[in-house]
């Protein structure tokens, strides 16, 4: 399910406030628009990872796909990403998706934009 409002950005600017470290446990994911950005934040392995919402292949919604050993894959067409860097592990997609840096500060999850 995705959450639909637009965070309030943090002190610092550089990062936004994503949602707070409970809403995210491990082995889940959530999907949040901030400004015109589609921003989706897997935790899984112990890691947190912010990437697009967005297939590259098929400007599709990744937040339905399944994440495992650090990929998602498009619940469209089976396209996989890799979470720490974005790219494209198999056809149909050949680009990849756009990944942003994340930290925990406060009990909240922060992406930079």
């Amino acid at each position: 399910m995705t959450d639909q409002t637009e965070p309030a950005p943090s002190a610092e600017g550089a990062y936004t406030r994503f949602c707070a470290v409970s809403e995210l446990p491990p082995e889940s994911k959530k999907a949040v628009r901030i400004g015109s950005h589609w921003i989706l934040v897997c935790h899984t392995e112990g890691r947190y990872y912010a990437v697009s919402n967005i297939c590259s292949h098929a400007t599709r919604p990744l937040m339905m796909g399944r994440v495992r050993h650090c990929t998602i894959t498009c619940p469209v067409h089976g396209a996989r990403f890799n979470l720490e860097s974005g790219a494209a592990l198999n056809l149909p997609a050949t680009k990849p998706i756009a990944t942003y840096p994340v930290r925990i500060v406060d009990d909240w999850i922060e992406v930079m934009l």
